[in-house]
């Protein structure tokens, strides 16, 4: 019985160490900033609108249509501010000019923190 009763709260333990993480926020550091490809010129965005290089937009995640966001370059200081028009499964997904403005695209992904303006 005790052998029993010690395996289920083990299991228990062990299922909440794995979940705790998962749950939590990921730190400011853990963002990281991309731009959208070749592919996506011509295509519509979720706000509706065609999708263009030269525009400052941007898909995040969860942050509302619309919203204007300023997102620096952590090694270099540099900062854009774009407007979210898309969604996307990364931290940010910047146009091509939006990122050219913050890091050189041959880089494809840099560390930056974004605020809500």
């Amino acid at each position: 019985m005790f052998f029993q009763y010690q395996g289920v709260l083990n299991l228990r333990f062990l299922f909440a160490s794995l979940l705790i993480p998962l749950l939590m926020p990921l730190p400011v550091n853990a963002q990281s900033a991309t731009f959208y490809s070749n592919g996506m010129v011509g295509r519509k965005m979720a706000n509706g609108q065609t999708y263009h290089h030269g525009k400052y937009v941007a898909a995040h995640p969860s942050l509302p249509l619309g919203s204007r966001v300023k997102v620096t370059n952590r090694h270099t200081g540099r900062s854009v501010v774009v407007t979210v028009s898309d969604r996307c499964n990364c931290s940010i997904d910047l146009s091509r000019s939006a990122f050219q403005a913050i890091a050189n695209p041959k880089k494809g992904r840099v560390p930056v923190s974004i605020t809500r303006l």
